[in-house]
């Protein structure tokens, strides 16, 4: 390879790597956006039947006796969210170590948390792992290649 050659690589490289810096960051963003969702309903929507019927309890009791745990998780959900959220901003604020590690560690840990919910409940609980982890296993597919 000449040293031409290798410029032309370098520079193609970089913009695919860059490409993929900037797509990985809005599925990051867009999992921090589902994170907040799931904060929404786990705190502020709780008692909603439309919200506890969806997390599978049977009634206005048990989402009443649940409410505790699930204000907690909600928070959970929302700490993931902001790494997923603030990960991008530090990348695109040119602080690429902090950046990288706050979006690895928060889509990684999203993706974890749906498989605990997979492995631990069941395949009742599939459709709900799968919505938890499908935009976060993307991003982290995507990162693959910017950070190579």
């Amino acid at each position: 390879m000449t040293r031409m050659s290798r410029g032309l690589w370098a520079a193609r490289h970089t913009r695919h790597t860059g490409r993929m810096a900037v797509l990985a960051s809005v599925l990051s963003i867009l999992a921090g956006l589902v994170h907040i969702a799931i904060f929404l309903a786990e705190t502020v929507w709780w008692r909603r039947p439309a919200v506890w019927r969806a997390f599978r309890l049977p009634d206005q009791a048990a989402a009443d006796g649940a409410a505790f745990f699930a204000f907690n998780q909600g928070f959970y959900n929302l700490f993931l969210a902001l790494g997923a959220l603030l990960g991008p901003v530090l990348l695109l604020n040119g602080y690429s170590t902090a950046g990288w590690t706050l979006y690895l560690f928060s889509c990684g840990s999203m993706v974890a948390a749906a498989l605990v919910l997979r492995i631990g409940g069941g395949s009742r609980y599939s459709r709900a792992a799968f919505a938890q982890a499908a935009v976060p296993v993307l991003a982290l597919l995507t990162s693959v290649p910017a950070l190579a």
